[in-house]
């Protein structure tokens, strides 16, 4: 049994976009509790004049990209990779990130570890293996490979499945989603971390996206789909695609089609803007940065445009390795172009949808998990500088105080 109390802090509501002064929050047993009892209680943390935020929520993160040098990633053993992984997770935590969606890469074990404390980290929400086609987005490998002896044959990695034809797409989705997969993830477009698939080139067939979306609601969960182009997401939403990642090259007719579905997008521009500015650093190919810039400069305009038409919007980064230090400097970019309540709307209401908990986080009310951000910052009235580094003063997670400034 483990009690603590929070006192004297503001407590923010996104469902009224509210908030309250001089509130205390009671959390027992890891959850938020009605009960209004503070005379005793194990831990207490002061939060007088300051502001108590549900825990924030990235839907788009790798942790499987555990560094942006992708020729020293595809050296790593096992080993390296957990050891990468695990700090990650544990700064990310840090950062006041306490629930995750994973979209691509094997990350059962860490979450295994952060489960029973090897590790701290995040809850994660995961798609397990990304799946693509031959020459794809997802596909990692090089050269001329071995022709498969049938369609249903599959390659695969630490990072994902490629998969051609609908009967190994098919297979594909059953294997992600039988190694615990809570929705799954495709490619439809080119992409930028990849080197040899061109943006605007668009990826499956429309049976083999019917076979994903198939077996998908098969297992009453859904699609997510990495696409840029307009061509690439109006064929994936119109076959059932539920969310759409990324969208950077959207146009008004796309926007409508996405409306029309209730299609679901997550921008991720701030990981445009780190490959930028640290890509050649870090060891990212040149060529690599090229298609960057293509995306980069689109981005603000996309987001407009979504913005402007009610597309249902969730909250990502998709930061990779060593750029995930920017995770929080997405608020600034988004508050170029949305209000503070669009963009904690997307946080804390529409994250929680996207990745079917809502019944558990984005919100500070009996019931839900004792996940908690004290800021000074009343992120209603300049939400930008949460992107500061000292915006936050404590990170708590189930109850548990994990991170102080």
């Amino acid at each position: 049994m483990t009690k603590t109390i929070i006192r004297g802090g503001s407590i923010f509501d996104p469902h009224t976009m509210d908030m309250r002064p001089n509130e205390t929050l009671v959390i027992e047993n890891g959850l938020i509790s009605a009960d209004s009892d503070t005379s005793s209680a194990d831990v207490v943390v002061d939060a007088d004049g300051q502001f108590l935020m549900p825990g924030f929520i990235d839907a788009h993160v790798h942790f499987r990209l555990a560094t942006l040098n992708f020729s020293r990633l595809s050296q790593w053993t096992e080993v390296q990779f957990g050891i990468a992984m695990a700090q990650l997770s544990e700064e990310t935590l840090a950062r006041g990130f306490t629930t995750v969606r994973d979209l691509g890469g094997d990350v059962v074990g860490l979450k295994r570890a952060i489960t029973t404390g090897m590790a701290r980290g995040p809850d994660i929400v995961q798609a397990n293996l990304m799946i693509s086609q031959t020459g794809g987005h997802g596909d990692v490998e090089s050269g001329i490979l071995a022709v498969p002896d049938c369609a249903c044959q599959m390659r695969h990695s630490a990072f994902g499945i490629v998969a051609d034809g609908p009967d190994a797409v098919r297979k594909a989705a059953r294997h992600v989603l039988r190694a615990g997969a809570d929705f799954i993830k495709i490619h439809v477009s080119g992409g930028v971390a990849t080197p040899m698939d061109p943006l605007d080139c668009t990826q499956y067939t429309v049976a083999e996206v019917q076979a994903a979306v198939q077996e998908a609601t098969n297992r009453k969960t859904y699609v997510a789909a990495h696409a840029y182009t307009p061509e690439a997401i109006q064929m994936a939403v119109n076959n059932g695609v539920k969310c759409i990642e990324h969208g950077n090259l959207l146009d008004a007719e796309t926007v409508k089609v996405m409306v029309q579905h209730d299609a679901w997008l997550v921008p991720t521009l701030v990981t445009f803007k780190a490959m930028a500015s640290e890509g050649k650093r870090l060891g990212l190919p040149e060529r690599n940065l090229v298609k960057n810039k293509a995306v980069l400069a689109s981005g603000l305009e996309s987001l407009a445009l979504a913005d402007k038409a009610g597309v249902k919007m969730g909250w990502g980064t998709d930061l990779i390795g060593e750029t995930q230090s920017m995770q929080r400097h997405e608020f600034a970019i988004r508050a170029e172009i949305q209000s503070a309540e669009s963009i904690l709307h997307a946080m804390y209401i529409m994250n929680p949808i996207i990745l079917k908990r809502p019944d558990s986080i984005g919100r500070l009310a009996p019931g839900m998990n004792g996940d908690v951000v004290i800021t000074p910052i009343n992120a209603l009235q300049n939400i930008a500088a949460l992107a500061d580094d000292k915006a936050i003063t404590q990170v708590i997670k189930r109850g548990v105080p994990v991170h102080a400034a």
